[in-house]
C-alpha cells in the first residue's frame, strides 16, 4: 500500500468514528418507551386529530393500542422506533380471534401482532 492510501483509509476510519460517536452523544437510536394512558391519549391526538374515540385498549406489553370510534377502528403499533397509525373498520377487527396470546392485525402494508391478556377479542374496553 502506499502513502496516500494509507491517509485515505485512516481519514475515513476517523470521520466514521466521529459519526458513530456523535450520533451516540445525540440519543438519535433510542428505544420507544411502552405506552401508558398518558402517552396513548397524546398519541391518538397527534395521529389522529379529527377523531374522537370512546374506547381504547393498550396491549399489555404497551407496544400498541387500539382505540374504537364507532364503526373506526383506529389503530397504532409499535415500528422501529416510532409508533405507526392506521385505521380500519371496526367490524374487521372485531372479528379477529387472537391465538396463543397474542392477536395479528392486517392492515395494508403490515401485520402487526398485539399481546392479549387472553384469548378472549374484543375485551370489555372496546366492546
Amino acid at each position: 500500500m502506499d502513502k496516500a492510501l494509507l491517509i485515505q483509509l485512516g481519514g475515513s476510519v476517523a470521520a466514521v468514528t466521529l459519526l458513530v460517536a456523535f450520533v451516540r452523544w445525540l440519543g438519535v437510536a433510542r428505544p420507544t418507551p411502552p405506552l401508558d394512558a398518558e402517552s396513548a391519549k397524546a398519541l391518538l391526538e397527534v395521529e389522529f386529530p379529527d377523531h374522537r374515540p370512546q374506547a381504547t385498549w393498550i396491549a399489555p406489553d404497551g407496544a400498541g393500542l387500539i382505540a374504537r370510534e364507532g364503526d373506526l377502528a383506529l389503530v397504532l403499533y409499535k415500528r422501529g422506533d416510532g409508533y405507526v397509525a392506521r385505521d380500519l373498520p371496526w367490524p374487521a377487527v372485531a372479528a379477529l380471534k387472537p391465538a396463543d396470546g397474542r392477536l395479528t392485525v392486517r392492515v395494508s402494508d403490515a401485520r402487526p401482532t398485539f399481546a392479549v391478556n387472553d384469548d378472549s377479542w374484543p375485551p370489555k374496553e372496546l366492546a
